[in-house]
């Protein structure tokens, strides 16, 4: 990869006369990026200091909005035991005049304390040539989700789950099919329910929602919640 500092050299080389090309300023970009990102374990403020425009805004991917000065604060190193490393791969950025939008793909891989730990981040940014560099005024970085893996479940512990379920005037059922569920809301097409543990069941490419189910005094499911970010939508079973 080409060193930020003799991009921008090469860029400020060429004549005055020919503006730098967009795929020149996406690669000048894209090593300005990577090098924020090997910047963050080490916590090398210095780096993120000379990118960040004043004013400059960093959204994590809990949803925190955090100013130029308190993210530089704690941007600091990573803890004893931890060590990792964070590179782009995906990048595109589309250019209007002297601002840039940019959305970069991003795997991180970590070793904490002896196990490798895998991340991927799906950020977007905003960049403004100022003089003759550009500035980061905006980040937004979104921890993109998986599906967890999925266990098995006896037929028997299946056929608790088969039933019909109420939500207000929304209904949904739940059948086994063989070694799995299939749930239908009414009105959509069925679906497969793929069992994380006991009671709490989700939907391949839905990693946002669970199905938990709830049980009375004496082991029986009463009913589920639809949970997406800790907001519940409470179905009751049914006859």
């Amino acid at each position: 990869m080409i060193p930020v500092l003799l991009l921008l050299a090469a860029l400020l080389a060429s004549p005055q006369t020919a503006a730098p090309s967009a795929d020149q300023v996406t690669a000048l970009l894209r090593a300005k990026d990577q090098a924020l990102l090997d910047a963050i374990a080490p916590g090398d403020t210095k780096t993120w200091d000379a990118a960040l425009a004043d004013g400059a805004v960093y959204v994590d991917e809990n949803g925190e909005t955090i100013p130029r000065a308190e993210y530089l604060k704690q941007l600091t190193p990573l803890p004893a035991g931890a060590s990792g490393t964070i590179k782009i791969s995906q990048y595109s950025a589309t250019l209007y005049g002297d601002v840039a939008t940019v959305i970069h793909t991003d795997d991180e891989v970590e070793n904490y304390h002896g196990e490798t730990l895998h991340a991927q981040y799906l950020t977007s940014e905003t960049w403004q040539k100022t003089g003759d560099d550009w500035k980061l005024l905006l980040v937004h970085t979104y921890a993109v989700q998986h599906d967890p893996p999925a266990v098995k479940l006896a037929p028997q512990d299946l056929d608790a789950y088969a039933g019909r379920y109420a939500a207000g005037d929304l209904v949904y059922t739940i059948r086994r099919d063989g070694d799995h569920l299939v749930g239908t809301r009414e009105g959509r097409p069925p679906v497969t329910l793929s069992a994380e543990l006991r009671d709490v069941f989700f939907i391949v490419g839905q990693p946002r929602t669970r199905k938990i189910f709830q049980r009375n005094g004496e082991d029986k499911v009463t009913g589920f919640v639809d949970r997406r970010e800790g907001v519940d939508l409470v179905w009751t079973r049914v006859k």
